[in-house]
């Protein structure tokens, strides 16, 4: 008895936007021209990463035609656009949200991955309100190797 194994599928970005089709995603491109999956005002930029490998950029809520991600506040989460838009983000976006990456994750075939599972997470933590903070090299003054 012979046993074949069977070759793996290889998966091009077409075929994996495509099956997001049944995860309720729409597809299209942004202005820039890269393929965005849409639902229910979220938005994510999907790039092809090679070797049938696909990436998501960061996954946020549409405001306008811009996609506006989130920013931790320290009190409140508040979403941002590249324009500059701020806005308190509420409950019902967070989820919506969460629900987004998740069902994007498994429709494009990609590993969900433990601490985004347990709910929204931020790039941007902004604490405090020193102005300008995020702007200086975080200079320290002892430190003369960038003077």
């Amino acid at each position: 008895m012979f046993f074949r194994r069977e070759k793996p599928q290889e998966y091009t970005l077409d075929s994996r936007l495509a099956n997001l089709k049944q995860f309720g995603f729409e597809t299209g491109r942004d202005a820039a021209g890269k393929p965005l999956a849409t639902r229910n005002g979220c938005a994510a930029n999907v790039e092809d990463a090679g070797g049938g490998k696909v990436s998501i950029g960061k996954a946020g809520i549409l405001v306008g035609s811009e996609i506006a991600h989130l920013v931790h506040g320290g009190y409140q989460m508040f979403l941002k656009t590249a324009s500059g838009k701020q806005l308190p983000a509420q409950a019902e976006q967070l989820k919506a949200l969460h629900a987004f990456d998740e069902d994007l994750r498994e429709g494009l075939g990609m590993t969900s991955l433990y601490n985004k599972a347990l709910g929204t997470t931020c790039d941007d933590h902004l604490y405090d309100r020193v102005k300008d903070r995020d702007a200086v090299a975080h200079a320290r003054p002892w430190d003369k190797t960038h003077s």
